[in-house]
């Protein structure tokens, strides 16, 4: 699908929302779209790994990690595994790790920043449930379009 978000959003303005510039692109796709699932995790990546081996179809896996900066939550193997796996994107919360490798990996990956530190391995969050940050309400099943004027979010695939 060939969209920009600015091109969305003067058409479908009262159908979207938009989120805060407060992230960079860090993926080999800068333009991506795609049914939002979710994930909520606090410096522990065990579920992002865990949701990123099933099959993607397309979707874009949208992690509230408390805007942490203390440590990366996806790294070159995960976006790699997305990208194997068929998810359109990214959208991270928090860091990523691995920056170079990762904009040579055909996915769209948002993030608030890098930092080469690992996260923790205990198996906490939730899954599927609405998150909420950078002014929008992320809710599974609906839809988010990402390119590098930003991000919308709408409760319905845009044509």
């Amino acid at each position: 699908m060939h969209f920009a978000t600015a091109d969305l959003y003067d058409e479908y303005t009262d159908d979207v929302q938009v989120g805060q510039p407060m992230f960079n692109d860090y993926g080999g796709n800068k333009r991506f779209c795609g049914a939002i699932s979710t994930l909520k995790v606090h410096e522990d990546n065990t579920l992002v790994r865990a949701a990123l081996e099933q099959e993607g179809q397309g979707r874009v896996l949208v992690i509230d990690g408390g805007a942490s900066l203390r440590c990366a939550l996806v790294g070159d193997m995960l976006a790699q595994l997305a990208k194997d796996n068929g998810w359109a994107g990214i959208i991270v919360s928090g860091c990523i790790r691995d920056a170079a490798v990762i904009a040579t990996i055909a996915i769209g990956v948002k993030a608030l920043n890098t930092n080469p530190k690992k996260s923790v391995k205990k198996g906490t969050g939730e899954r599927d449930i609405v998150v909420n940050f950078a002014g929008i309400t992320f809710a599974p099943s609906a839809y988010v379009y990402a390119d590098e004027d930003g991000i919308l979010v709408s409760s319905r695939k845009l044509s």
